[in-house]
C-alpha cells in the first residue's frame, strides 16, 4: 500500500516555531513529529511513501532522505519554483498534490492513504482499510468523536446510518454543530478519485474534493472501534500540551530518549550538569551537550533542548527550552516555550523579541552570553533590596507586557 504525507504548508498557526522550521519537523522531545508518522505507517506494511513539500522543503528532504533509515522508500514532490537562487513555495493544496504526483509517474495506481504530517497517531489502519473496502467507498475518512465544546476547532462530519458522509461543517460554533464527530485528516482513496481532481492548479481535499464525493454518495467515514490517539500539532498550545503529556508518560508507545540518570531524569550525551548542585524535580529531559549550571532549578515536566544552557539562578518549570537556547540567571520561566529568539506562553501568547531587549533573559546559546546593562542591574538591585535576593524576573505572560515585568520570588 502507498501513502502520501502532506507536508507543504507554512504552519502559520504554529508561529514562531515555524518561522525557521516546517511544521512536520517540530520536535517532540528531539524527534520530528513526522518521524513518528513514518514509523507508524511502516508498522502496517505501508513502505512506499511520497511527501509533498514546499515551505522549507530542504529540511524535510535532508532529514528523511530516501527513507532507508526508516526501513521504507520515500520520495518528494516539490511545489514551487527557484527564483534568484531562492526557493519560492507555491503549495498546490492537498488534492492538487495528489494530482501533481500522479501526473508525474502514475504513482497512485492502487488504494492509497493520505495523512497530514503534523500529528501523532496510533490508528489501526487495517480496520480503516477493511471498512473502506467493505463499503465499496471511493474515499474514507478516519473520524473521531470529541467533546461538543471543542468542535469549533475542527471540521465536523454528518453521517447516515451506513457510515456514508452526507454533510460537512467547517469549525461550527458548539450550539450550531450538527454532530461532534470530526475529520482527523487521515484518508483512504481509490485511484478513481483522480477523476474528481483538476489536471492543474491548486485544489483542496476538505473544501473542494469531499463535497463533490459526498454528493456522489461515495464518501464514507469511520469512528474506530477502539480508542486511538490523535495528537494534532496544529497550534502552539498543542505543541506544549503534547510535549508535557509525553514527558509524563501519557502517550502510548512513547519513550524518552537518552538514559535515565536518576528516577524520572533523562539525559543525552555530553551533558554538563551536577545534579547535586542544582534542583531538578522530575520528569525532566536534558538534551545532548546541554549545560545546567550549579544553582539552576528545573521543575518538571521540562524538556531542555540540545546545546541549551540554563544559567545559575534560572528557574524553568513546566516548560520547553528549544535547542541552543540560553536561559539567563535572572529568568523565571513557567509554562513557556523558549527559543533563542522567542518566548511563547503555553496559551500561544507570543513575546515579540524584535521590540524588546531580552538577551539577558534568553538568547541563542551560540552567541556570547549577555549581561545586565547598568540600568537593568540597578533596577533589579533596587527590587531585590525590598523583596529579597531570591527575586527573579518572570518572562512576560502577555505580548503587551515587556519582558521582565513580572516579579517572582523563590
Amino acid at each position: 500500500m502507498k501513502a502520501l504525507i502532506l507536508a507543504a504548508g507554512r504552519g502559520t498557526r504554529v508561529r514562531p516555531l515555524t518561522d525557521l522550521l516546517p511544521k512536520p519537523m517540530i520536535p517532540i522531545i528531539n524527534k520530528p513529529v513526522m518521524a513518528f508518522l513514518v514509523e507508524h505507517l511502516k508498522r502496517f506494511g505501508i513502505d512506499r511513501i511520497m511527501v509533498n513539500t514546499s515551505y522549507l522543503s530542504a529540511q524535510i528532504e535532508h532529514y528523511f532522505r530516501d527513507g532507508t533509515g526508516f526501513g521504507v522508500e520515500m520520495a518528494y514532490s516539490f511545489e514551487g519554483r527557484l527564483e534568484d537562487n531562492r526557493l519560492i513555495d507555491e503549495p498546490l493544496g492537498s488534492a492538487g498534490a495528489i494530482r501533481k504526483i500522479h501526473n508525474h509517474s502514475g504513482f497512485f495506481d492502487e488504494t492509497f492513504i493520505v495523512l497530514c504530517g503534523d500529528a501523532l497517531i496510533d490508528l489501526d489502519i487495517g480496520e480503516l482499510l477493511e471498512f473502506h473496502r467493505r463499503k465499496g467507498a471511493l474515499a474514507t475518512i478516519a473520524l473521531l468523536d470529541v467533546p461538543r465544546e471543542d468542535v469549533s476547532s475542527y471540521g465536523v462530519v454528518v453521517r447516515d446510518e451506513n457510515g456514508r458522509i452526507t454533510e460537512f461543517q467547517e469549525k461550527p460554533r458548539p450550539e450550531e454543530a450538527k454532530s461532534s464527530t470530526i475529520n482527523t485528516g487521515i484518508y483512504i482513496f481509490e485511484p478513481e478519485v483522480l477523476r474528481h481532481i483538476p489536471e492543474t492548479g491548486a485544489f483542496d481535499i476538505g473544501s473542494q474534493l469531499f463535497p463533490a464525493l459526498a454528493k456522489a454518495g461515495k464518501l464514507y467515514g469511520l469512528v474506530a472501534s477502539m480508542p486511538w490517539q490523535w495528537l494534532d500539532i496544529g497550534q502552539v498550545p498543542d505543541f506544549h500540551s503534547v510535549t508535557m503529556k509525553a514527558m509524563q508518560g501519557g502517550i502510548d508507545g512513547f519513550s524518552l530518549p537518552g538514559r535515565q540518570v536518576r528516577p524520572g531524569v533523562w539525559m543525552g550525551l555530553n551533558v554538563r550538569a551536577n545534579l547535586d548542585r542544582c534542583l531538578v524535580v522530575p520528569p525532566a529531559y536534558i538534551g545532548g551537550s546541554a549545560e545546567i549550571q550549579d544553582g539552576a532549578t528545573l521543575i518538571g515536566p521540562v524538556a531542555i533542548g540540545n546545546g541549551a544552557v540554563i544559567e545559575a539562578g534560572a528557574h524553568v518549570e513546566s516548560s520547553i527550552v528549544m535547542d541552543y537556547t540560553r536561559v539567563g540567571s535572572q529568568t523565571y520561566c513557567r509554562n513557556k516555550i523558549l527559543g533563542g529568539a522567542f518566548c511563547v506562553d503555553a496559551d500561544g501568547t507570543v513575546l515579540d523579541v524584535r521590540h524588546t531587549d531580552t538577551s539577558w533573559l534568553f538568547q541563542d546559546a551560540r552567541t556570547e552570553a549577555a549581561t545586565l546593562n547598568p540600568i537593568q542591574a540597578n533596577v533589579l538591585a533596587d527590587i531585590q533590596h525590598f523583596t529579597g535576593p531570591q527575586t527573579t524576573l518572570d518572562l512576560a505572560a502577555g505580548a503587551d507586557k515587556p519582558a521582565g515585568c513580572q516579579l517572582a520570588t523563590a
